[in-house]
Order: structure tokens, then sequence, then C-alpha cells
């Protein structure tokens, strides 16, 4: 194995995980990208709803994947792409959830795949108040000029992945692995009718997600609720486990949910900023960018106070929060 990877970005129509519009891939050979593949699609029928914060994001509309074919006529030629590659994702939790969901509700099987997380492993190389996409490209020296589109969101995650094993001294990935005392995740192979489906396609199947949610806005006050105990049986290799988690400002979904799901996932809610904290998760329709330009909240420069003296801390968007928990964009924001 040496410094050979394939890297993925997703996006999506809509919240549901298995809605992927468009897809780009860099495969990396020696170090270097050698090749590119990108696809606009339309989602999985049923799942097709372009929802309008999603089209914010991306900028992808139905109208523009009308006479694409569907994620199920394009996988095989996406699986040749990847072939036996470790897959590397940046928050592949999501991009590897498409995947299986979208098969899932494709009625289709797919291959198991080994991946790593450039989340993961951006957290454990450098020292960013956001471990987001642009912030870790930065820092690996391959600056992101088009974010949310999947062609330059991969190769920026191949960039940082790159960086990451080079900072480590590592030849090739199995060094890195050996140096990191880490092994690549594991997603199972899924076979139509025989495995269960995913937590994100049962939350779907049973919420639906082909039409638009009942107007509304975003609550008043949020009340902070009480703070689960992290789940000791969560997956460890979840971006969230071990994470003390802090939320500030109004979400989409009540706070009690996010916090009960972030402690689902292995992380430990809290209510104020304090040198234990290590995420924080700012609503209000916050962007990492606004890290930047100060369009923060009170707790937001607390965090960047206490970066300023070197403690680890991240911000992360709703957004980029959803995508942790495999949630859906809350039917009361719509």
């Amino acid at each position: 194995m040496g410094l050979d990877f394939t890297s993925i970005d997703f996006e999506t129509a809509n919240g549901f995980r298995g809605s992927p519009c468009s897809v780009g891939l860099s495969k990396v050979r020696g170090g270097r990208i050698v090749e590119e593949a990108s696809w606009l699609m339309r989602p999985p029928e049923g799942h097709d709803f372009f929802d309008r914060r999603n089209t914010g994001i991306h900028g992808i509309e139905d109208w523009m994947v009308a006479d694409k074919p569907r994620f199920g006529e394009l996988f095989p030629e996406i699986g040749a792409f990847i072939g036996q590659d470790l897959l590397v994702a940046h928050n592949a939790a999501f991009d590897l959830g498409v995947i299986r969901s979208a098969l899932e509700v494709s009625e289709l099987p797919g291959p198991a795949y080994d991946y790593a997380c450039t989340v993961m492993l951006s957290r454990r190389t450098y020292s960013l108040p956001s471990h987001s996409l642009p912030f870790a490209a930065e820092a690996a020296g391959v600056p992101l000029e088009n974010h949310h589109d999947a062609t330059a969101d991969a190769r920026a995650c191949a960039g940082i992945m790159i960086d990451i094993v080079r900072r480590s001294g590592a030849a090739e990935l199995a060094e890195f692995f050996a140096l990191q005392k880490m092994k690549p995740n594991h997603a199972p192979a899924y076979r139509p009718g025989v495995d269960a489906l995913s937590k994100a396609t049962r939350d779907a199947l049973e919420r639906g997600t082909g039409a638009p949610s009942p107007a509304g806005s975003w609550g008043g006050w949020p009340s902070e609720g009480v703070n689960p105990a992290p789940n000791p049986a969560a997956a460890p290799d979840h971006p969230l486990y071990g994470q003390t988690v802090v939320f500030t400002g109004n979400l989409g979904m009540p706070r009690q949910q996010a916090k009960d799901r972030a402690a689902e996932l292995g992380a430990r809610p809290a209510s104020t900023v304090t040198r234990a904290t290590t995420v924080l998760v700012v609503g209000d329709g916050f962007e990492p960018g606004d890290l930047r330009n100060g369009r923060v909240t009170g707790k937001a420069r607390r965090v960047l106070d206490l970066h300023e003296r070197g403690q680890r801390i991240e911000v992360l968007s709703e957004a980029e929060f959803l995508q942790m928990i495999g949630g859906t964009w809350p039917l009361a924001s719509q």
C-alpha cells in the first residue's frame, strides 16, 4: 500500500443522506492526484425533492439533473473508479452514509469499503478553530476556492490527506496508520433483503423526503434542557465520540433533541463553554467562515479566546452537525 487512495465528496438534494445529486472523486497515486471524475445525478426515486436549504449550499437545482441518470444507474461507474482503493472523505461518516442509504433505497447491493476521515485526522494534526473543509484545506496548503463543488471538495480532501501523511513522516499509508496506531475504518458490504437498513434510511422512510415541510421559523430563546450521559456503546470511530459538545444560538431542532442525539453517538453534552469543551455547535444560520468576519455568538467568542490560549476546540455549523449525526433538516425549520 503506497500513498494511493481515492477521495470522495457527495452533495445531496435534501437532508436525507440517500439523496445524492452530485459526486466528485480524486484518485491519488504516489502522493499526487492523477485522475478525477464527477457526475451530476438524479437522486433515487422518491427521494429526489430538492430542499431549498441544500440548494442554497451547493447551487444544484432539480432542473440541472432532470436529464441525468439516477444514482443507481451511475453507481457501477462510481464503484469502478474507486476500485479497491481506500476511500478518504471529509466527515467520512456522511459520505459513506450517502453510499449506503442511496443503495438501500435503490435496492442495490454494494461492496465493502475501507475508509479514512480527514476531519478526524485534521483534529490530530492541525490546531484550528474549525476543522471544516476550507480551514483544513488552508492548513494543508491546498486552499479551497469553490466549496461545495463536489470535485473541488474531493480534490481538497485529497490534498489534506496527502499533507497529513507527509507531516507524519510516513512514505505510504500502511506506515502512516502504523505510526498513528490506528487502522482504516470499515464500511461493510450491503445486501438488499438481507442486511438491516441504516438508521438514516429508516428515519427517512418514516418521515418521507419527497415534499417540502410546513413553513416555520426558529423558535424563541432556546431551552438549554438536560445533559444526558454519553452512550458507552457508541462507535469510537464517530467524529463526535468522546467530544464535549456545547450548543449555542437557535437550531432548527429542539436543543434537547440535539443533545440526545449527540450523547447517543458518544458525546458528552454540556451547557457552557469551559476548558473541557471540545466542540461548539452554532445555530442561527452560522457558517464556519463567520469565524473570520466576527459574526459569532458570545459562546463562539469564548471558543476563539480559548483557542488562542492553546485549547483544542472547534466550531461546527448546524449543517455540519446534522451531517455528523445522520439527521435531516428539522421539519419545523423549513
